[in-house]
C-alpha cells in the first residue's frame, strides 16, 4: 500500500507560478512512475505530465514550457512547478504513483488561476 500527500495549491493570478508537491510513503519499488494529472468542472481527467524512476519526462502539449515535473527519489516525492499560469489551468490537480504493478492516487489540490 502506497499513501500520497499532496500539497502547494492555491489562487494565484494570470502569469503567476506555484509548486506542487506530492510525497509517497509506504510500500515503494525502485523502478516506478510518478505523474502529475488535472480536472476541470465537467471534464475529464488528463495526464499533465510524466516522470520516470529514471528521469525521463513527458509533458501535455499545452504545459510545455511553462511546467517542469521534478522528483527525489530520496524522498519518494514529486514536484510540479508551475509558471506562466492561465485561467484555462484552473482544475484540481492530482498525482499518481505507480509502483509494484499497482496505481495509487492523491486526494487532490485546487490550483484556481484568476485572469
Amino acid at each position: 500500500q502506497v499513501h500520497l500527500v499532496e500539497s502547494g495549491g492555491g489562487l494565484v493570478q494570470a502569469g503567476g507560478s506555484l509548486r506542487l508537491s506530492c510525497a509517497a510513503s509506504g510500500s515503494i519499488f525502485s523502478i516506478n512512475v510518478m505523474s502529475w494529472h488535472r480536472q476541470a468542472p465537467g471534464q475529464q481527467r488528463e495526464l499533465v505530465a510524466i516522470i520516470s524512476s529514471g528521469g525521463n519526462t513527458n509533458y501535455q502539449e499545452s504545459v510545455k514550457g511553462r511546467f517542469t515535473i521534478s522528483r527525489d527519489n530520496g524522498k519518494n516525492t514529486v514536484y510540479l512547478q508551475m509558471n506562466s499560469l492561465k485561467p484555462e489551468d484552473t482544475a484540481v490537480y492530482y498525482c499518481r504513483f505507480i509502483t509494484g504493478g499497482y496505481s495509487y492516487w492523491g486526494q487532490g489540490t485546487q490550483v484556481t488561476v484568476s485572469s
